[in-house]
């Protein structure tokens, strides 16, 4: 087989599957450490995250990404609060975002956002942080605007 040939059949097996030679592999792109949720006094719970720290980073998100295992999600971290805006830009799963300020506290939540949406989703208010989780996730944990995050890796 020519190289040409590995070449063209190679990207035409990342053109199918969704995915672009730059997207690549989550692992690759992002750094991954883990945070606790605390739901309300009496339930925690343990996340892993990629964290989107930067510009390229924060744009890219889970984009493309067509699985993420229940307790995985991703955490976008701001150096200043403002209010933010998120979209589902070749985005192929449902999330559900929830909204932190720089305290830890879970300020507002979407929840079910719709693939592949380019609708703002706002945070209402100024925050620090959005983290993206399995669709209906909050709702089955029981995590809400009582909540709140403990996250130590915020550089």
């Amino acid at each position: 087989m020519t190289l040409l040939r590995v070449i063209v059949i190679l990207g035409c097996s990342l053109l199918l599957s969704g995915q672009s030679a730059e997207d690549g592999d989550l692992d690759s792109a992002f750094r991954k450490d883990t945070l606790i949720v605390s739901a309300d006094k009496y339930a925690c719970w343990l996340f892993d995250v990629y964290i989107a720290s930067s510009n390229a980073q924060r744009s890219r998100g889970l984009m493309h990404v067509r699985d993420l295992p229940e307790f995985t999600g991703m955490i976008f971290i701001y150096n200043q609060a403002r209010i933010l805006s998120m979209w589902m830009k070749n985005t192929y799963i449902p999330l559900d975002m929830l909204f932190i300020r720089g305290d830890g506290a879970v300020a507002s939540i979407a929840t079910h956002t719709t693939p592949l949406s380019l609708e703002s989703v706002t945070s209402g208010e100024p925050v620090n942080m959005v983290l993206e989780l399995n669709a209906g996730l909050t709702e089955k944990l029981g995590i809400g605007t009582q909540s709140r995050i403990v996250f130590n890796n915020l550089e």
